[in-house]
């Protein structure tokens, strides 16, 4: 689809470069470089030569915490009552188990020390009411993704980049029980006959379950987690994800009730980008949000959260995101924010968008606001509603106001890269207009990326919606 008047995003790799590369050690600018990896072909023949190891290695004071809790537990669930251990919470729990497992640990003659007890004492309860060896990895506040891969291999991201995780699972009957422990929450479920779910934990990050036979190593799960504290547009400007001429109009743009798409590949922090434009809109507005796994935690008092439902084991009684719009049309929302879509639900927002609930907002996956009109009209295309081209391109225009696109750059930090404008329509043709774009100029020694967020100085279109509200001159000089 053609689009003008918009510069294109910056590229860049979206994945954060591997520590101990031999084809990246040597691309530091200013490094010198290594004389004997000049030949580019010598770097490939290196990165051939790796051998990496791919499963983690328990060590130290977890492996023997670890090789204790395999002989404890049979014995513990001998004298304890699992149906009753469930509804104690994990502190009655620890007080329930102290003298039980002093006991267990008496008759297998096993002297521990008080660091070690307590220890002990915490992988018994994560392994009977929590996710076993995975708590650890939830209650740390630095790991932002855990990746499972069958039971001898667990990834996780920490700042961006990837590393082994320490922990491993008793086996693949262990890990699967761990699986359909977190999809049983939600009242999802996992096996067989229904290989893939998409579940959240408590504190709404998100979860995805994937099991044999599509699972060749076994029970893969990813979970998606997300800060406890609700994260501002300050902060975000504060971490360097934009500037404070951005941060004032997206401030602006949630206030003044536009319509936004928040657009960006995988990781690049969509989703906290619609919750923390959401602490702009007033208290006192309804708003609906409809999600496939809710994962979305807004800071409004009046928010109501609605959730699709998968199909039966009889394939009935599926409740798609589509549905969920349909209705939530009759709920009497202010705004309706779509966690993401992806296919025809895209022709229900808009339309709602057009029907006076105006400050909606949704996200999507494309890599530029020039990609994210076109990935609209094929949504919509991909549905059997039965209008042209021409007429779904100017419901786009008409109904969204901004873009905002996100990127993960390949230090692994997220920057707000484009804040775009929708105009209209020339012809048959969607006009946009970029009032603020991230540009690249440079490298540290260390590989982090520097930039400029840099204003276009174009008037906004979108100043009547600001007016109406009272920050026509605010969002002005933002943009200017």
């Amino acid at each position: 689809m053609p689009i003008v008047d918009e510069r294109p995003a910056p590229q860049g790799g979206q994945f954060p470069p591997v520590p101990g590369d031999p084809l990246l050690d040597d691309l530091v600018p200013g490094a010198a470089p290594d004389p004997a990896r000049a030949d580019p072909m010598a770097r490939l023949a290196d990165r051939a030569n790796v051998v990496v190891s791919g499963e983690a290695k328990v060590e130290g004071f977890e492996a023997s915490v670890h090789k204790i809790k395999e002989q404890v537990l049979p014995r513990l669930l001998e004298r304890v009552d699992p149906e009753a251990a469930a509804t104690l919470s994990k502190e009655e729990l620890s007080e329930e188990f102290r003298p039980i497992i002093l006991e267990v640990l008496a008759e297998l003659k096993i002297t521990l020390n008080r660091r070690e007890q307590f220890a002990l004492e915490k992988v018994l309860v994560d392994e009977l009411l929590g996710f076993g060896p995975l708590e650890e990895l939830l209650t740390d506040p630095d790991v932002t993704d855990i990746m499972v891969n069958g039971p001898n291999q667990t990834y996780i991201e920490k700042k961006g980049k990837l590393q082994l995780a320490t922990i491993k699972f008793r086996d693949e009957g262990h890990l699967f029980q761990i699986a359909q422990r977190i999809v049983n929450q939600v009242g999802r479920r996992v096996d067989q006959t229904t290989p893939l779910a998409d579940a959240r934990l408590k504190d709404g990050s998100r979860v995805n379950v994937i099991v044999p036979p599509l699972s060749l190593r076994g029970t893969a799960i990813s979970i998606r987690k997300f800060s406890e504290k609700p994260i501002t547009l300050d902060m975000l400007r504060d971490f360097g994800s934009m500037d404070d001429k951005m941060c004032t109009a997206l401030k602006i743009a949630g206030a003044c009730r536009m319509n936004v798409v928040i657009s960006g590949g995988t990781g690049s922090g969509k989703t906290t980008m619609l919750n923390a434009l959401s602490k702009m809109i007033d208290p006192g507005e309804r708003v609906l949000t409809i999600e496939d796994a809710a994962e979305l935690r807004l800071q409004q008092p009046h928010w109501l959260p609605l959730e699709t439902r998968p199909p039966n084991l009889e394939g009935q009684g599926e409740i798609t995101i589509g549905d969920l719009v349909k209705n939530a049309l009759r709920m009497r929302p202010d705004r309706i924010i779509l966690g993401e879509i992806r296919g025809a639900e895209c022709f229900d927002l808009l339309a709602a968008m057009n029907t006076g609930h105006d400050g909606s907002m949704c996200t999507l996956h494309s890599n530029s606001p020039r990609e994210c009109l076109a990935r609209m009209e094929n949504m919509i295309l991909m549905g059997d509603i039965k209008i042209p081209k021409e007429a779904i391109s100017r419901q786009i225009a008409e109904s969204v106001d901004l873009i905002v696109q996100v990127k993960r750059l390949r230090d692994g930090s997220r920057r707000t890269t484009n804040i775009t404008e929708v105009i209209g329509m020339e012809g048959d043709v969607i006009v946009t207009q970029e009032l603020f774009h991230f540009e690249y100029l440079d490298e540290t020694d260390d590989g982090k990326i520097i930039g400029e967020f840099r204003t276009s100085g174009l008037r906004p279109y979108t100043l009547e919606k600001a007016r109406q509200f009272g920050f026509d001159q605010a969002y002005l000089e933002a943009c200017l």
